[in-house]
């Protein structure tokens, strides 16, 4: 084995001999080798956090690094290293899918122990200068990914609100920020105010699953995305006019300077977005791409982009990404819907390891030494800065009480908060700023405590405040076929939230235009759940005439609406031991044994009506059934409190008097005596 410090040969049972008890142990553990001596500070600048005292032991920097009898090349720990964040990010959003629980608050935790806790993971070592770069890329990467998700024609109805929240309510943040970071932390004015800059964004990364989870009805749930996604790049611009005033050029310049600044990042942001997002169309729509190149070409645009808005102005990249994302989604020319779902897939690989490589930077002391102000510092930033600004920019936008007060108590921080932060400190610290090194584990304790507390209580709080329904009652109809559309009409008439979704354009045109809730594309595509609004809504139902793709779809939405909540039709013409072998792959089968789409298309074409009936003691469910016979085919139960109960085919109908009973029939025939 080599020493990490002074490069002698020696024998890992040297090591272990000269180690005393369990820390001797950890720190072999740690370090691969225990150090013959301890040199003065060797982290560097680059390893924020890092204690330059005699007494603590370095960071391993040679170009081999042992683990108990055996030892890694440089290659080789540069392999563990970039695998170990891949795993623990991917297997964080695993399991905090598994617990119900914010997927970043397990990411900065499992972080936190690889980096400063363990020593397995040293970011500064294994990236090198390379490190920011590569934070630089992939935020922009999220940024496009979230331009993508966002659809002009929703802002008719939620643009006065995020116009609002993106200008004064951004002003307001940033000095709420600003002032509680001066006296909480005894900041400098520059530094606070560069903090504040950096905590106007509110995290879209973290919203999004928010969302997808809690499904709030109404408009709140437009505007929350919508905030979060186009503050990032002008929180991101605040931050950087704040460094040019204290700590770049513009502590040689003037407010023109500043000004000036402010232009050239909207004219080369704005402008490099537009242009790629315009040559990528007219590169897919006139076929001059391949298919299966779509999305490699798509990232290819978005990476010059980004790099040559950020080579022409600091930091107009990110302006320039989003742009691009928001013109691409847009857009009618050109099909996009498979890079829209790769980048939703390389999105959760990115903020996986985003959080991990960040978190892994941090020390222990650096949180503990300002737990007390941090918590103090979350308090004013959730109970005054988020109320204050949800209060302002709702005012005289007919937005109703609750989706305001469920606004005021939305806004937490997350990838982009902290890798800014990360980027300013690194060059304020080189430049000698004082309490430079403050920012990056003031932001993480923001990140925590606001991700900690929106995250565990949004859902309470919308459930209480009427903004989501813990038992939703609207229904997610997979197939717009002529009979699926009559069924949906029914429900929609009962006051039941419908919306249909199908890839056959003739079918969600016809829905259309009997004015039925639709979204046209695949049910299957992974942009489906975040493009659709699936507030009210707490079952799926899969109509279609292929059993598989019904299958599918109730696999695709078990995490979200839940097993239970997930039906489809029988499968037609398959043996029963064949039905009973994937019966684990499919959904609740509908209505009743047979009731496959074959043969309700053979009813509803014998002339079969859907009907709603209301029971009572005079007419209950045995007088139904005598009046109309034993080809009836029992649907849906409307509880008397409102509720809809989905009958399902291993469960006979048994309704009660003051239900009301949707069925399938057909009408008796009349004597011709009474027809006449």
């Amino acid at each position: 084995m080599v020493d990490l410090y002074t490069g002698e040969s020696r024998f890992a049972e040297e090591k272990f001999q000269a180690s005393t008890g369990l820390l001797g142990f950890l720190e072999i553990f740690r370090y691969g080798v225990r150090p013959a001596r301890r040199p003065a500070a060797t982290c560097g600048i680059a390893a924020l956090g890092c204690d330059n005292s005699a007494g603590e032991a370095p960071a391993a920097t040679a170009s081999a690094k042992a683990f108990g009898s055996w030892s890694l090349g440089v290659h080789e720990t540069a392999l563990l290293g970039i695998a170990g964040i891949i795993v623990l990010g991917i297997g964080a959003q695993l399991l905090a899918a598994r617990l119900r629980l914010p997927s970043i608050l397990l990411l900065l935790i499992v972080g936190f122990i690889a980096g400063p806790v363990t020593g397995f993971l040293r970011p500064d070592e294994l990236f090198g200068d390379l490190l920011f770069p590569l934070v630089s890329v992939s935020v922009g990467l999220i940024l496009y990914e979230g331009g993508l998700s966002l659809k002009l024609s929703d802002l008719p109805k939620v643009g006065g609100v995020v116009r609002n929240l993106v200008s004064v309510g951004a002003l307001v943040t940033w000095a709420v920020s600003t002032v509680a970071a001066h006296l909480i932390f005894d900041l400098d004015l520059g530094l606070a105010t560069l903090l504040g800059a950096v905590l106007v964004v509110t995290g879209p990364t973290v919203i999004g699953p928010m969302l997808r989870h809690i499904r709030p009805g109404g408009s709140v749930g437009q505007v929350l995305m919508w905030e979060g996604i186009v503050i990032d790049p002008i929180g991101v611009v605040l931050a950087v006019l704040v460094f040019e005033a204290i700590g770049g050029a513009g502590q040689h310049g003037t407010t023109a300077h500043l000004i000036l600044a402010v232009i050239k990042t909207i004219i080369f942001g704005g402008g490099f977005g537009l242009i790629a997002a315009g040559l990528l169309t007219l590169l897919i729509y006139r076929y001059w791409i391949p298919d299966f190149l779509q999305s490699a070409v798509s990232l290819m645009f978005v990476v010059a982009a980004l790099t040559g808005a950020n080579l022409l102005q600091s930091e107009a990249g990110l302006l320039a990404v989003t742009v691009m994302g928001i013109a691409l989604a847009n857009q009618k020319y050109a099909d996009i819907k498979h890079i829209v779902e790769f980048k939703e897939n390389l999105r959760v690989l990115l903020i996986s390891s985003l959080f991990i490589l960040l978190a892994a930077r941090l020390q222990p002391r650096d949180l503990t030494d300002i737990a007390a102000g941090g918590a103090l510092f979350v308090a004013v930033l959730v109970l005054v800065g988020r109320p204050l600004i949800a209060f302002i920019s709702t005012i005289r936008s007919g937005m109703p009480r609750n989706e305001r007060l469920f606004l005021a108590w939305m806004a937490p921080r997350g990838i982009v908060a902290a890798a800014v932060s990360s980027v300013f400190a690194l060059r304020l610290q080189e430049l000698g700023y004082a309490n430079a090194e403050l920012l990056v584990p003031i932001t993480f304790i923001v990140i925590i405590g606001t991700v900690a507390i929106y995250g565990l209580t949004s859902p309470t709080v919308a459930f209480r405040l009427g903004v989501a329904d813990p038992n939703p009652q609207g229904i997610l109809l997979v197939g717009a076929r002529g009979w699926a559309r009559a069924l949906a009409s029914l429900l929609h008439e009962k006051g039941f939230r419908v919306l249909l979704v199908d890839s056959n354009r003739d079918n969600i045109a016809a829905a259309r235009m009997a004015g039925l809730p639709t979204y046209s594309g695949s049910i299957l595509a992974e942009y489906a759940i975040t493009e659709m609004r699936l507030g009210g809504i707490g079952r799926l139902l899969a109509l279609t005439p292929n059993d598989w793709v019904n299958a599918l779809a109730v696999q695709r939405f078990t995490s979200v609406f839940g097993r239970a909540a997930c039906y489809q039709l029988p499968p037609q013409n398959e043996p029963k031991g064949k039905q009973e072998l994937h019966k684990h792959l499919q959904g609740r089968w509908l209505f009743a044994p047979g009731m496959t789409n074959v043969e309700l298309e053979r009813r509803f074409a014998a002339g079969a009506t859907l009907k709603a009936t209301p029971l009572s003691d005079e007419f209950d469910f045995a007088a139904f059934m005598l009046h109309y016979g034993e080809s009836v085919v029992p649907l849906f139960v409307i509880a008397e409190n409102g509720r809809l109960n989905v009958i399902t085919a291993g469960k006979s109908a048994e309704p009660q008097p003051g239900q009301t009973l949707i069925s399938l029939v057909h009408e008796p025939q009349r004597p011709p005596a009474e027809r006449s």
